[in-house]
């Protein structure tokens, strides 16, 4: 039976980033958090998998206390184990740290595991760099941004589409796999799965010392990006107020934002073209 790792993450809510503008970090425990959006695709797929061919999927994350609760979802959503690794020390991890952290607890929770798979990138950074750093920490074949799997004896085939080409990799397990949203869209949890999540399924919090992270350890594998500066723009608006007599108000209102107004007109009747003409002919 193949062995999947499905590293998550909990995400602030898109609508509430506390950004801590003194030490450049996000404060996740004044948001409302969510499983990171990419990271449901990649969970669906090893669950997908699993109904297909068998397989025994092991969730894990990195972050505070309450993260445990987007383990607690993996396991209402069909997954069979989760690992949470939570520990002060951590606070604050880059990714380079965190792929490190990532490779030190999948080695020691997930013994001779066969694919690991992981959202493209995340809502609160974007970087995508975690998924790559964590197949160099381990050694491991891997491939970014896949669309679709396909299993066949010990050989994964991994079909995506980067920068309009569509490419199918092949690689040998263990391998590390990214994978985009397109498809292996997210189910809902069903009822039955609460169950799973509070009472069969297996929920794990292990720390930095459990992993074999020694504080000079972390200090050599410790995060190197440096914050210089976080600041939150703030979108400012301006009512404008037009008073007098009707054609003096729109004789005004038009001395504003005639030349507004023409650009959106232009930029419509252009898109127009365009959907009625696809092939760009000319009359």
């Amino acid at each position: 039976m193949l062995k999947i790792a499905v590293c998550v993450k909990q995400v602030p809510m898109v609508t509430e980033l506390p950004w801590d503008e003194k030490t450049g970090t996000l404060r996740r425990d004044l948001a409302a958090g969510m499983m990171n959006p990419a990271c449901k695709h990649a969970l669906e797929a090893a669950l997908q998998i699993k109904e297909e061919m068998g397989a025994d999927v092991t969730v894990l994350t990195m972050g505070p206390p309450a993260a445990e609760e987007v383990l607690r979802e993996a396991l209402a959503l069909g997954a069979d184990r989760g690992v949470l690794v939570c520990d002060k020390m951590l606070a604050g991890s880059d990714t380079y740290a965190t792929s490190a952290v990532l490779a030190a607890a999948i080695s020691r929770q997930v013994a001779e595991v066969d694919l690991i798979l992981c959202g493209a990138y995340t809502s609160d950074s974007e970087t995508a760099q975690v998924g790559p750093q964590l197949a160099e920490e381990l050694n491991l074949p891997a491939a970014a941004y896949a669309e679709h799997l396909d299993i066949s004896g010990r050989t994964l085939k991994v079909r995506r589409l980067v920068d309009k080409f569509r490419e199918t990799l092949e690689m040998e397990f263990p391998a590390l796999v990214t994978i985009s949203m397109e498809r292996y869209k997210p189910r809902y949890a069903p009822f039955a799965g609460l169950e799973a999540a509070f009472c069969r399924g297996q929920l794990t919090v292990v720390d930095a010392a459990d992993l074999g992270l020694s504080p000079s350890l972390l200090r050599e594998k410790g995060s190197r990006t440096k914050v210089r500066r976080v600041f939150i723009r703030k979108a400012q608006k301006e009512n404008v107020k037009i008073t007098g007599a009707a054609a003096g108000a729109v004789s005004e209102f038009l001395d504003r934002y005639q030349r507004k107004i023409g650009a959106v007109i232009g930029k419509s009747i252009e898109l127009k073209k365009r959907a009625n003409d696809p092939a760009g002919t000319d009359e």
